[in-house]
């Protein structure tokens, strides 16, 4: 009889966890995959529960994400927000027209006490996803920035001030006392091998490991650990990570993202611009693999997803 196949959770937030999600799931059969996803910056805008993380990873997978955006929805329109426009709302939070239908079925279907996870399920199927994908928790999480002005909910710091004040502390409320989705629960349980993708690791990554006994989980977790750096030469390839951390009196390149996965992580994937630094990252106790991190291409994502369950021994 031979051996059940190995399972991989994916821990996913923004464009770049989206981008090594779809590689995975160009290289791995759809059973053997679940994504969690990041939801401490889901927030409410016109009435409706928007999650801007499940939905890109969910629109990536779909084949439907906006390659030149990195989010929403491939020729979408904004007649809608534009008519909002008029109306007085506020419209730095952009909705477009086809994206909105996600955000009006999610919440009727919140309405009618549909949990979160299950929600995340009946959408993925409708658009013909079939890896799981799963929302880090069912409770609500909100990532908090606390900046030199005020504190602000995350979306307003990032969307609406361009991520401009700067930042002295994140919180996530509500994460302690949050248990993780039954999909989330079940991976930690049957995977194999968990793997960090190039997400911010503050506000995408962080969220997810507050969750009530996730940290733990994955400190002990017995199958290899990998990550995949978001910072390639000092910069964040899209998003605040780099400022983030710098901000916060961290180091603003792959070892400060090393420094945020330390007892949590067995390899950290580094680009070649960077393999200066991997002694150091070593240092921190992890093993290293240097290779082309930046996805432009679906081969670029497909060849790393290859790398990463390579080094996981799938």
């Amino acid at each position: 009889m031979s051996p059940a196949p190995k399972k991989v959770l994916a821990l996913a937030g923004g464009v770049g966890g989206a981008k090594l999600a779809l590689g995975l799931a160009r290289v791995l059969p759809p059973e053997r995959l679940t994504v969690v996803v990041n939801t401490g910056d889901d927030d409410t805008f016109h009435g409706l529960h928007v999650c801007p993380d499940l939905d890109t990873v969910m629109y990536t997978l779909a084949g439907l994400a906006d390659p030149e955006r990195g989010w929403g929805i491939a020729g979408d329109t904004f007649w809608t927000l534009e008519a909002l426009g008029r109306y007085g709302a506020p419209t730095w939070f952009k909705l477009g027209d086809l994206d909105l239908a996600t955000h009006i079925r999610r919440t009727e279907l919140l309405r009618q006490e549909w949990a979160l996870s299950q929600i995340t399920q009946e959408l993925c199927r409708r658009l013909g996803v079939k890896q799981r994908v799963a929302p880090m928790t069912d409770q609500p999480v909100r990532t908090v920035v606390v900046t030199e002005e005020r504190e602000m909910a995350f979306q307003e710091y990032f969307v609406r001030r361009g991520s401009q004040p700067r930042i002295r502390g994140v919180r996530f409320e509500g994460a302690p006392q949050a248990a993780p989705s039954p999909q989330f629960r079940e991976a930690l349980a049957g995977a194999e091998a968990v793997v960090f993708c190039p997400s911010n690791p503050v506000v995408s990554i962080g969220p997810i490991l507050a969750v009530g006994g996730v940290r733990k989980a994955i400190a002990t977790f017995r199958g290899p650990r990998l990550a995949v750096s978001p910072i390639v030469g000092g910069q964040a390839l899209r998003g605040p990570a780099a400022r983030m951390l710098a901000e916060l009196g961290e180091e603003a390149s792959c070892v400060g993202v090393a420094r945020r996965y330390a007892g949590l992580c067995d390899v950290m994937v580094i680009d070649e611009t960077d393999r200066h630094q991997a002694q150091r990252i070593r240092e921190l106790g992890m093993d290293v693999a240097v290779a082309n991190t930046v996805m432009r291409t679906d081969e670029d994502k497909e060849a790393l997803a290859r790398l990463v369950c390579e080094l996981a021994g799938l």
